[in-house]
């Protein structure tokens, strides 16, 4: 990892910002789940994770109480992650399918992943401000992958907040607004990176049937097709 990034995910990780956020993250760490209560959770920001010189950045929403705020690492121990990082191992972007902890072994080759919002927010919506307060943290995340050339977003927030970024980078947005859907694209500027949607990979979608692996898959694709 360059040193850009290893400083400012250490600077993530000090991060009091947003007091609501820091009060549950920690709550949620003391009180525990039943299923882990042997388990210290990591009870704090959680960075970005990958390869810092991926042509895909995938964006999601914020970490799980009970999966990233446990295990300390983004989209790691949880249902959303097994989804997710079942989908890169297929797309040959993870050596393997399962994520469970934050020392299990897991590589990314092509891909980081990072989050709009950093801590674990109540019923898994943080508010506006606090997406706001977070955005300096994204924005320098995103500028220190100078590889990266498509961020595929995770949900309506994600998507929401790159093209935050691009604003805060001067870019011109078209009117109306972009607006995200599945599937959506949006072609930045130079050298910022393309903007590709998906449906968020949480338990909520996948095991309604609304985001399917195939559906998915070929998004994946799509995305990784563009950054190549």
């Amino acid at each position: 990892m360059s040193r850009l990034l290893a400083a400012l995910q250490r600077e993530v990780v000090r991060c009091r910002a947003c007091p609501r956020l820091v009060g549950w993250r920690e709550e949620v760490a003391a009180r525990k789940r039943r299923a882990y209560e042997d388990q210290t959770y990591w009870g704090q920001p959680v960075p970005g994770f990958g390869d810092p010189e991926a042509k895909l950045v995938i964006l999601g929403l914020a970490p799980g109480a009970h999966g990233a705020n446990r295990t300390g690492r983004v989209f790691t121990g949880d249902r959303s992650g097994d989804f997710l990082f079942a989908a890169l191992h297929r797309a040959g972007l993870a050596n393997q399918a399962r994520s469970t902890a934050k020392n299990d072994g897991l590589r990314l080759t092509g891909a980081f992943v990072l989050l709009a919002v950093r801590c674990a927010p109540p019923e898994n919506r943080p508010r506006p401000d606090e997406i706001e307060r977070c955005a300096p943290f994204l924005d320098r995340e995103i500028d220190a992958l100078g590889h990266a050339r498509v961020v595929l977003a995770l949900g309506a927030i994600a998507y929401d907040a790159y093209l935050g970024f691009l604003r805060r980078h001067g870019q011109s947005l078209p009117r109306p607004t972009p607006r995200f859907a599945h599937g959506a694209e949006h072609l930045a500027t130079a050298p910022h990176p393309r903007l590709v949607g998906s449906y968020h990979v949480s338990q909520q979608n996948t095991q309604t049937g609304r985001l399917t692996p195939a559906m998915f898959d070929a998004t994946l694709r799509r995305a990784i097709d563009l950054a190549a």
